[in-house]
């Protein structure tokens, strides 16, 4: 049996949606894209809701619209995908890194209130594996500190935090509709505000700081006169992407359903087990389950992780590693940080391998995954 570390969960609704803008005539961003917007707001609550070509577009404009400059500091996790760094380093301003919890991975909000100086601007808690960050404690230290908040939320739609909806927290939110992320469009990305300014800005900055959208130029009713209020980019989503967008919406709760029903099987068979370490979420519930990560015990299995990776692959499974702490890379290796600033991450980075888990799959993969999980490690056991 093959079963890829991924699937998207597309049918012919996607297709047929897709292939309509096709049809259309008008393929880039318009009518599609305002009401993706628009339905993605009435499913958060989210008062602005603004779709862009990418998460890492999304967390830009964020740190754009809080006003971040040269020498800025923005406090992240040390264990994120490296685009949560890169879009600091843009603005010339400091990424600041913090280690991570030991059971839930996020950020930790008393390293964060150590890291907190006189510089500080900004800080961007990661919802690992669409596992809702501590945002009452990092809510409360922006307050104190004067402090933006810019969530980066790809892993977590739909995901939930105390009976409020990801997205509608922070001063902005920026989730992933990346083509292995929870809801896809491909490539595209989701800015969510209540604050009305940072809207009215990113909206211009997504397509070069014009006051005016291609589609209000060229309709019947628009007007090929515009105004460039900043320099801006080239980060608007198409309509045939909003229209694939629009159809995973409708089924997301569906989806994160199946994720959830494979997390619990997965829960229940490899907690019997002390070789495996199974992530522990607050809320199950509230969980995206974009991932499932589990951490090998390195102390009662003759394996390292990288050799259980290959083990797997061989035997068909598709798997990843979340994530190859940012310190590790050769960007960072002047940054004057050294891997006992990070005993955590260091410690998970070393015993993490994340498993399939996307919605489609069978009883059958289902079993074999936990099968071959388990036959592993017995016959590996010290």
């Amino acid at each position: 049996m093959k079963i890829p570390f991924h699937k998207a969960f597309i049918g012919d609704e996607e297709i047929n949606a897709a292939a309509e803008v096709i049809r259309s005539g008008w393929l880039t961003m318009g009518e599609k894209t305002f009401a993706f917007e628009k339905m993605f707001s009435s499913y958060t609550g989210a008062p602005e809701s603004i779709a862009v070509n990418s998460c890492t577009a999304a967390l830009h404009l964020a740190l754009k619209a809080a006003c971040i400059g040269p020498g800025d500091e923005v406090i992240i996790p040390a264990m994120t995908f490296i685009a949560t760094w890169e879009i600091i380093k843009y603005f010339d301003a400091v990424p600041v890194l913090c280690d991570v919890d030991k059971d839930s991975f996020l950020i930790d909000v008393s390293e964060i209130e150590k890291k907190i100086t006189p510089k500080t601007r900004a800080i961007i808690p990661v919802h690992y594996g669409g596992e809702p960050c501590d945002m009452d404690g990092i809510m409360e230290l922006a307050r104190i500190h004067k402090l933006a908040v810019i969530e980066d939320a790809a892993h977590a739609f739909p995901s939930v935090y105390k009976e409020r909806m990801i997205g509608t927290i922070g001063d902005i939110t920026c989730f992933s509709f990346y083509a292995t992320k929870t809801v896809t469009t491909g490539e595209g990305g989701m800015i969510t505000t209540g604050n009305g300014e940072f809207a009215d800005r990113v909206k211009r900055l997504r397509l070069h700081g014009i006051t005016k959208d291609a589609w209000n130029r060229y309709s019947d009713k628009g007007s090929w006169e515009y105004d460039v209020s900043e320099p801006g980019y080239k980060y608007n989503i198409t309509d045939i992407a909003s229209a694939i967008g629009i159809e995973q919406l409708k089924k997301c709760d569906s989806m994160n359903l199946m994720r959830r029903e494979i997390a619990g099987k997965y829960n229940s068979a490899f907690s019997k087990t002390e070789l495996l370490e199974t992530w522990k979420v607050r809320d199950e519930a509230g969980c995206s389950w974009h991932l499932y990560p589990l951490r090998l015990n390195t102390d009662a299995v003759k394996v390292s992780r990288n050799e259980f990776i290959n083990e797997l692959k061989s035997a068909g499974i598709g798997t990843s590693v979340h994530y190859i702490p940012m310190y590790r890379f050769s960007a960072f290796s002047n940054s004057g940080y050294e891997l006992s600033d990070f005993p955590v991450c260091e410690d998970m980075y070393s015993r993490e391998v994340s498993l399939p888990i996307w919605p489609g799959m069978s009883d059958a993969e289902i079993e074999y995954v936990i099968d071959t999980v388990t036959e592993n490690l017995e016959k590996n056991r010290k």
